[in-house]
């Protein structure tokens, strides 16, 4: 029942990743009546309060590890309380207001990613690199079962006669989640954790885990502006209104269904090898969504399809070859998996700040008739741009040396 905890805790905590920034931008558009360019802002900024925030968190749970029931539960308890009064937020609400929420979910959303992440070694049934993937195979097809679960969930309550675009019913549902996992979840972390030495930049450059932080701040940016855009491509882009949902749940399945074969992939051939077949696979995806005409149901969801099988080499691989290089030098790994926590949400609060402005200043205007060149704005921003920033991606896995994405 190990794997399967860790999976179920997994799938709790992603509802406050990608799924919040696919849903918040239309949600305060529309039920708050914040513009884009606000927005983005905000979440730039509550950023600054992870650059101190997630390095801390990581070192309190090294510093006290047989505090990590504590940790976990206040996590889920974080949750429990955040998302029902961010959904539930009334027309006209406070800037202040929408910020302390915010701040309070990507708070338990850290401590709780963060444990998980750092506890790898602990949580594999064995501290070595077969058994961390499979861990990480389990963890991500978790995460993505739960960003398949958030990112359509709201729709399916439209559709049973919810108000306010089911966002209402949304955070009540994820509350709800959080406390059935929460209980559910408490045992595995009775496990004696495993820890390491201290945290240097010198000691994560010796393992090359600086690298990999760095590829992993580049490689989260494509899939955080294509999760801000998405609804937005699909109905006022694509023109496809009603399509957006099925293509998001689409490209979640395809991402996690792929999950254990590139698990096994890498096991086989190595991580680096691994990402080498998947990320082309995400390029040329960008490429083809640039290339569609409005009305392309077909061509999109083919495109769903690939890009989310290319996501799930993302999700699985790299978190793992960190787990790996990190285990092997024996190194604390939640003080490291702070600062990995931090570069993947700098990633999309980056791309929202950068976008949704640009989006903005070009006229766009989600539901509404929009002018061509703001089109072109949106196809810009949501295929070029990150086709441009996987390639760098790209370019940067395939200078990694053999000692860091050995089997």
């Amino acid at each position: 029942m190990l794997y399967p905890r860790v999976s179920l805790y997994a799938l709790m905590l992603a509802a406050a990743g990608i799924p919040l920034y696919i849903h918040l931008p239309r949600f305060a558009a529309v039920n708050l009546g914040i513009g884009l360019g606000v927005i983005g802002t905000v979440l730039l900024v509550i950023r600054l309060v992870d650059l101190v925030q997630d390095p801390l968190i990581g070192w309190a749970i090294d510093r006290w590890p047989g505090a990590q029931m504590l940790f976990a539960a206040l996590a889920a308890i974080g949750l429990v309380t955040g998302f029902p009064l961010l959904f539930g937020l009334p027309e006209g609400a406070s800037i202040a207001a929408l910020v302390s929420v915010l701040v309070l979910l990507f708070s338990a959303y850290s401590l709780g990613t963060i444990l998980l992440y750092g506890r790898s070694a602990t949580l594999a049934k064995r501290p070595e690199a077969k058994e961390l993937m499979k861990l990480a195979a389990w963890r991500e097809g978790g995460q993505l079962t739960g960003v398949v679960l958030a990112a359509s969930a709201p729709a399916l309550f439209v559709a049973l006669g919810a108000s306010a675009q089911g966002y209402p019913a949304f955070g009540l549902f994820l509350g709800l989640l959080a406390i059935f996992t929460l209980v559910l979840t408490l045992p595995m972390w009775r496990r004696t954790p495993i820890t390491g030495q201290g945290l240097s930049f010198a000691g994560l450059g010796q393992a090359g885990a600086l690298r990999l932080l760095v590829l992993a701040l580049v490689n989260s940016l494509p899939v955080a502006i294509t999760s801000t855009l998405f609804l937005f491509f699909v109905e006022d882009r694509l023109q496809l209104p009603g399509k957006a949902g099925p293509l998001l749940i689409l490209f979640f399945l395809s991402a996690g269904a792929t999950v254990p074969l590139w698990a096994k992939l890498s096991n086989r051939i190595g991580p680096k090898q691994t990402l080498i077949i998947a990320m082309p696979l995400s390029i040329a995806s960008f490429v083809g969504a640039a290339l569609l005409s409005a009305g392309d149901l077909t061509g999109f969801a083919l495109i769903c399809l690939a890009s989310g099988a290319a996501l799930g080499a993302d999700m699985v691989v790299l978190p793992a070859m960190f787990s790996v290089v990190l285990t092997r030098a024996g190194l604390n790994a939640s003080a490291a998996f702070g600062i990995w926590s931090f570069a993947g949400k700098l990633g999309l609060a980056l791309a929202a700040f950068f976008t949704l402005p640009l989006l903005e200043r070009s006229g766009f205007t989600p539901g509404q008739t929009n002018s061509a060149e703001a089109l072109r704005t949106l196809t810009f921003a949501y295929a070029v741009l990150p086709c441009i920033l996987k390639l760098g991606a790209f370019g940067l896995v395939l200078t990694l040396p053999t000692e860091v994405t050995a089997k």
